[in-house]
């Protein structure tokens, strides 16, 4: 009988240990500061944060749609990290400014030149961007992040509509229609696109993961832990009574 509990006991246990040392999954995402309308010129930022308890992330590459090429992607400095922004010539040529396009940004690394991005924390890598096209209603990027480890998870996997999330989602950035003033984006991301040298203000140290997603996951962890005691308790209790 004692060998029995144990084991239930036991089992429980390990069952509790997993749940609460699987990974906390968050997704590599991209939100615009203020506003992405079509036709104009954004700041956006993609927001990476760290998976993993055992290594820290050291690079971050963001691959841009080709289907609608950016004439203008600009990074703003982050502190601890180093930045290429890669260009590749157009299949077809773009107008921007009144000018003709024939090469556009493809692919923009950022590279740890420090720790990176710890565990329980993420990193915002910002980014000046235009002219939005103003034939879409969202931009796909795909992203790979690469952690100390030497593990590679590559977010690239679109969103099918009816569909389940997929399990490695490629960040999506949502364009809204420009006013009627004519006025198309972030009057600071416009005058940035203007400026062959970009300056910039330092862009946010690695910050504490969401609060909020962390308490909703130790909550669910609580509860399965007290559900599964409660399981226990009742198997333990009928066997009193039996051999009672």
């Amino acid at each position: 009988m004692k060998a029995s509990r144990l084991a239930a006991v036991g089992a429980l246990t390990a069952t509790a240990v997993v749940v609460l040392s699987s990974p906390a999954f968050a997704h590599v995402s991209v939100q615009p500061e203020g506003v992405a309308a079509k036709g104009g010129y954004a700041v956006i930022d993609f927001k990476v944060p760290n998976e993993r308890d055992d290594a820290s992330t050291t690079k971050v590459e963001v691959n841009f749609p080709t289907d609608h090429p950016l004439a203008s992607v600009m990074p703003e400095p982050v502190p601890g990290w180093d930045v290429k922004v890669t260009k590749s010539k157009l299949a077809k040529p773009v107008e921007a400014h009144g000018k003709q396009i024939t090469e556009a940004v493809s692919k923009v690394t950022w590279t740890a030149t420090g720790a990176g991005i710890k565990a329980g924390f993420f990193e915002k890598f910002p980014l000046s961007v235009g002219a939005l096209p103003e034939d879409a209603d969202q931009l796909v990027f795909k992203a790979i992040q690469t952690y100390s480890n030497k593990e590679v998870v590559r977010w690239i996997e679109e969103q099918k509509e009816g569909e389940e999330e997929p399990e490695t989602p490629a960040p999506v950035l949502t364009l809204s229609a420009a006013s009627e003033d004519g006025h198309h984006g972030s009057a600071a991301a416009e005058d940035a696109s203007d400026d062959t040298k970009s300056t910039g203000a330092a862009a946010e140290t690695a910050a504490p993961a969401d609060s909020s997603d962390t308490t909703a996951r130790v909550l669910g962890v609580v509860g399965i832990v007290v559900g599964a005691l409660g399981v226990a308790y009742g198997v333990l209790a009928g066997r009193r009574r039996t051999t009672a």
